[in-house]
């Protein structure tokens, strides 16, 4: 597969010419990783026009070298990243005016700008490098398959162990050994597993409690691979399911169905968080559907764009969102069914390949 970086590092700097700047700190590690591929906790780079500057400590000395190559010129700070930024943008005649970013500078680095970094003049941006991950090349959309295939693998071999006496935490732990066994690199979020009463709590932590037969069992998990996510939900029954609960669970999984295949590129967010929205709405369930409809995934769970009734900014082509509309009434319990779809010029494709029919486990 071609090295995708230097498209990307061009890109960026064509933000920074419209931006009036000549050049860019980031301090957020998944800009830094979708910029250079390096998927260690301890970095700073300065981009500018002409060279792109890596930071890190003694304990990624050999980590940066074999992930990040040649694509920048490596500093390994014995003291400080910041003292190792100060020396090198000193060096740098050019360099006068240079952005960082607002939305991930912790405000004790903030202070380091006012107090070591006089000499520069800096300004504050936003999104710079977001915008380029919003849209997803083929490779990245390969590896959100592949995390969602984990995922879809995990959650069946844990379907076959959930049984009525087992705690949250249990099934938790099952699911989680699962996606480790299958090769997930890590957890994109905290797994919730919440049953009867509790699955009405759209992101409940797993708890001790015992799960019942006759409860909604919802599952909402991702993988991690080569650094992306997935992200799945999937509601069940343990036992045989009520009337009610085939009913409610019948309007998510239509409302699934519908964004899932009516959701475009170019579609405002509002526009598409409507998809699901007006059927749950037409259905008298609107204020049970508290949340937005989805959200953007890649390098992070939540990442651009956002599929919200308050969006009104286009979703982008190439962009993979969650679909995950849901139904929640407090003292009975939630059903909530969740796809990660891709944006692809010809139409929606969905990543999450499982059976969307209510299933009665144990």
């Amino acid at each position: 597969m071609s090295d995708r970086r230097p498209a990307r590092i061009a890109a960026l700097r064509k933000s920074l010419t419209a931006a009036h700047i000549d050049g860019l700190v980031l301090t957020s590690l998944p800009n830094v990783r979708y910029l250079t591929g390096f998927s260690g906790t301890s970095a700073l780079v300065l981009v500018t026009q002409r060279d792109l500057h890596f930071i890190t400590d003694f304990r990624y000395d050999t980590q940066v070298r074999d992930e990040v190559g040649d694509i920048a010129t490596v500093r390994i700070e014995q003291q400080s990243l910041w003292t190792g930024l100060w020396t090198l943008a000193a060096s740098l005649s050019a360099l006068e005016v240079i952005g960082f970013e607002s939305a991930h500078l912790l405000h004790r680095d903030f202070q380091r700008l006012l107090t070591d970094g006089t000499r520069w003049q800096w300004r504050p941006q936003v999104n710079l490098v977001e915008a380029l991950r919003e849209s997803k090349d083929a490779g990245e959309v390969a590896l959100i398959r592949r995390a969602g295939e984990m995922a879809i693998t995990a959650l069946k071999k844990t379907l076959k162990e959930v049984r009525p006496g087992l705690t949250e935490l249990n099934v938790a732990g099952i699911l989680e050994k699962a996606l480790r066994d299958e090769g997930s690199e890590d957890f994109p979020f905290a797994t919730i597993v919440a049953s009867g009463p509790r699955a009405a709590l759209p992101h409940a932590r797993a708890s001790s409690r015992v799960i019942e037969r006759g409860d909604l069992l919802l599952m909402d998990f991702g993988a991690q691979y080569d650094g992306y996510c997935s992200d799945v939900t999937r509601t069940v029954v343990i036992g045989k399911a009520s009337d009610e609960q085939r009913a409610i669970y019948e309007i998510v999984r239509h409302a699934n169905a519908v964004a899932s295949k009516s959701v475009r590129a170019g579609m405002k967010g509002q526009d598409a968080d409507g998809l699901a929205r007006r059927y749950i709405e037409d259905r008298g369930y609107g204020d049970a559907f508290g949340h937005s409809l989805g959200h953007g995934l890649g390098l992070e769970v939540h990442e651009a764009p956002r599929l919200a009734k308050t969006v009104e900014t286009p979703l982008g082509e190439g962009a993979v969102v969650t679909i995950e509309p849901g139904i929640y009434r407090p003292g009975w319990g939630g059903v909530r069914i969740e796809d990660d779809v891709h944006l692809s010029p010809s139409g929606p494709e969905i990543l999450t390949d499982f059976t969307r029919e209510l299933l009665e486990v144990a």
